[in-house]
């Protein structure tokens, strides 16, 4: 018999939102919780060394915790000319976990000597499904674009503020909700999910 309850590894309203709309509007009537479900269950330390491996770890022990198929991502921003750093490293860039004016700020820094045509950059996302006989798979979302010299918008966080989308000619920050949702790394790998939920999940 196929599960019906889905757990996303996440204490974050919002991104348990996101991910219900996504597979509401693909028709899959699976029922969708958070990490708040499961108060009991303490956090997993992201001890991988890549997106897919930190997605993974969340999914794989929610999965054998629950005893219920589960989701976790993991994301960052990835700047092409510092060799993808920050990268698993983005929020804790300056050192202190989730400080994300000081992230922001140290990197600018780093990148002030670097002219456009070589600030290309992208937010990569992996989402990860796990199931508790141990069957997993993962999809991944990228957003293109440009780092800006200083911030701009005071929508989003992290490095939204100098994050331009390739085409666009604003930063992430500066989009509504809807327009970052409909080009984020993040939608567009829960969006790669929907076949393997109706393949694994039912």
């Amino acid at each position: 018999m196929p599960h019906t309850r889905l757990v996303l590894a996440t204490r974050n309203a919002h991104k348990v939102a996101e991910l219900h709309a996504i597979l509401a509007d693909a028709g899959l009537g699976v029922e969708l919780v958070g990490a708040d479900a499961y108060p009991e269950i303490p956090d997993v330390r992201e001890t991988g060394v890549t997106f897919a491996e930190n997605a993974l770890l969340k999914a794989h022990a929610l999965a054998q915790a629950t005893g219920l198929p589960a989701v976790a991502d993991d994301s960052g921003l990835c700047v092409d000319v510092l060799g993808g750093a920050p990268g698993i490293f983005s929020a804790r860039w300056a050192g202190k976990h989730g400080d994300d004016r000081a992230n922001l700020e140290l990197l600018l820094a780093q990148l002030s000597d670097i002219d456009t045509p070589h600030r290309a950059a992208h937010f990569m996302c992996a989402a990860a499904l796990a199931l508790p006989d141990g069957t997993e798979r993962v999809v991944e979302g990228r957003l293109l674009g440009t780092l800006r010299f200083e911030p701009h918008g005071a929508n989003g966080f992290g490095y939204d503020p100098i994050l331009q989308p390739l085409g666009e000619s604003r930063t992430c920050a500066e989009l509504t909700a809807e327009e970052k949702n409909a080009i984020s790394h993040r939608g567009l790998a829960f969006r790669a999910l929907v076949p393997v939920v109706r393949e694994l999940v039912g």
